[in-house]
């Protein structure tokens, strides 16, 4: 049954209300959305109108983004799907961790951290791991954060040069048909690759690092043979790697390396009957001592809202086809 209840918040000022309702409220539409509820603004109070747990729910949500806001951290709509996400789970209290630890700084000074718990696991994997499997959806951050990851090693001076590959296998596409030597038909497919390198470099240095060599991005069919060393490796989209050629990738690594091997076991493009070198890696390899697996969700997704919607509907979809045959 609804009731009418008022949310008492306790903002420092004016700004830091404003920051937590989002432009338009659209963060208090949102909440709405999520929890079934009306809630009508007034100052620092809110008019909750709905059942009285969800009210409950709302209260615990708004007062945990406070703490947020507080820190000068502008919140999103996903953050507040989020936040009401993690309060189902009873992990709340999480929310506030989660914002405090920054990875580095784009080239346009905004900071970058983990989004989500499982976005701070896989960093905290990359961290402490040799070799990681990043698995999961598009959208969660795997390559962005990796490449991440990777820039921010090369800064330090834990390695000495970057390499960034992936399979030339696309989605429903020929590469044959494109002009240019292999390189060249990949270089398209590596996009979110060089887009994550000029958001944490910038363009130039980034052209300047590859020109030196310190940055390579490479097909994947021109690691057969090396040994890499003092490198940290990135392998994206690999789950349309053969189980040969994920074989022959993972055992690249050299002393003083870092490896992280990413994909999405949701969209494999290879041929009937090829099975994914990514799901057999991570079946084969998952009781070795020193390989960390990363496995994230739907709610790790950090794109538009509706993409998280999109994929719950895809995937529920899948269920019931399965359940039918």
């Amino acid at each position: 049954m609804s009731e009418a209840f008022v949310i008492q918040l306790d903002t420092e000022d004016a700004a830091l209300t404003q920051a937590l309702y989002g432009p338009g409220d659209a963060h208090l539409h949102q909440l709405e959305q999520a929890l079934s509820l009306q809630l009508v603004t007034r100052g620092e109070e809110i008019l909750a109108t709905g059942e009285k747990g969800n009210v409950d729910r709302a209260t615990r949500v708004l007062k945990a983004l406070v703490q947020v806001v507080s820190q000068k951290i502008e919140l999103t709509e996903r953050d507040v799907l989020y936040a009401v996400q993690l309060e189902a789970q009873g992990k709340l209290d999480d929310l506030h961790d989660l914002y405090g630890d920054k990875i580095t700084t784009t080239i346009k000074g905004k900071e970058v951290q983990a989004k989500t718990l499982g976005q701070r696991h896989y960093v905290s994997l990359i961290k402490n791991k040799d070799m990681v499997f990043g698995v999961g959806p598009a959208g969660t951050g795997k390559t962005y954060l990796a490449v991440v990851m990777a820039v921010t090693a090369l800064k330090e001076g834990k390695v000495e040069r970057i390499v960034l590959s992936r399979p030339a296998v696309e989605a429903g596409e020929s590469l044959g048909f494109l002009p240019g030597d292999l390189k060249e038909k990949v270089d398209p497919y590596l996009r979110p690759i060089y887009d994550a390198l000029h958001d944490v470099l910038g363009v130039e240095h980034t052209a300047r690092l590859m020109e030196k060599g310190t940055i390579e991005v490479a097909p994947l069919a021109y690691m057969r043979g090396r040994t890499l060393e003092n490198a940290f490796v990135i392998l994206d989209e690999a789950q349309n790697t053969t189980e040969e050629q994920i074989k022959m990738f993972v055992t690249r690594l050299g002393f003083g390396s870092k490896m992280v091997v990413n994909g999405d076991l949701t969209q494999i493009d290879l041929p009937k009957g090829k099975r994914s070198g990514l799901k057999a890696a991570t079946e084969k390899l998952k009781h070795v001592s020193g390989i960390g697996f990363s496995y994230l969700q739907a709610s790790d997704v950090i794109r538009h809202v509706l993409v998280q919607q999109i994929l719950h509907a895809y995937e529920s979809e899948s269920q019931e086809s399965e359940a039918g045959s």
